[in-house]
């Protein structure tokens, strides 16, 4: 079957511009283009404009999302049985949080004595899963089974006040990273220096072993790996470089 532009726009529920602009950049051509310049899009461009929304659910930009289609690997098929293991994730995810509250909501009414370990077990379990989900195959296969294992089991085990510092503690990696990047700050400056030593802390909560080995490693696949890169540089440009550069500096130190 084949739409025209109006069409496509209605069935999708984007406007037509932002199709024309999908045009413009490459990321969804028409099938085909008629004499008097009418766009018409046919069955396989009407996959590719789901996959796009799935994938602006998930949160990617267009840039992102076009070079996933420039993949010559790319598979449609492949990307919906992607997409579902990231909702299914995230149904898990949710079903925790709505059971976590349920649960609070119970102990304030006195109905049910929760745990402080309970508090946090949903948060916990929710984050060790999308480590997993995104990092876990790098990880392993740079790290082994048994040290991803181990991490995902301390990581589980934190007291509430571990936990705390654990989050607090990136938070504050980020802040200031993101601080020493805007103003030109180098890898070996003190400020850098002291965010390099916190990110050690911050492994050290989850690593059952450290080596300044180790640690570089990771600083430079924060710099290597493209998700990595986006995390960091998500507030400002260039702070996963810094910190890879700030992180090699502090373990030859």
């Amino acid at each position: 079957m084949e739409y025209s532009i109006r069409e496509l726009s209605e069935l999708a529920g984007v406007s037509a511009r932002t199709l024309r602009y999908y045009d413009e950049i490459g990321l969804l051509k028409p099938s085909r283009t008629s004499d008097a310049g009418y766009r018409f899009y046919g069955e396989k461009e009407v996959e590719l404009m789901q996959q796009i929304l799935f994938y602006r659910e998930r949160g990617l930009e267009l840039e992102q999302i076009a070079q996933i289609f420039r993949n010559p690997d790319f598979d449609i098929r492949s990307a919906l049985e992607e997409h579902l293991l990231e909702l299914e994730q995230r149904k898990r995810e949710t079903e925790r949080l709505i059971q976590n509250i349920r649960q609070t909501i119970a102990s304030m009414e006195g109905e049910y004595e929760m745990s402080d370990k309970e508090r946090f077990e949903a948060f916990k379990k929710n984050q060790v899963e999308e480590n997993e989900r995104l990092y876990g195959e790098e990880l392993r296969k740079k790290y082994g089974e048994e040290a991803v294992e181990a991490s995902n089991r301390k990581r589980l085990g934190m007291t509430e006040e571990e936990y705390q510092r654990y989050t607090k503690l990136e938070q504050e990696i980020l802040d200031r990273l993101t601080q020493a990047a805007q103003k030109g700050a180098a890898p070996d400056s003190e400020e850098m220096q002291a965010v390099a030593a916190l990110h050690k802390e911050w492994l050290l909560m989850v690593w059952s072993k450290y080596t300044e080995e180790a640690h570089a490693g990771v600083g430079k696949m924060y710099a290597c790996d493209e998700r990595f890169r986006a995390y960091y540089d998500r507030n400002a440009e260039g702070c996963a470089d810094l910190l890879c550069a700030a992180i090699q500096h502090y373990c030859q130190a």
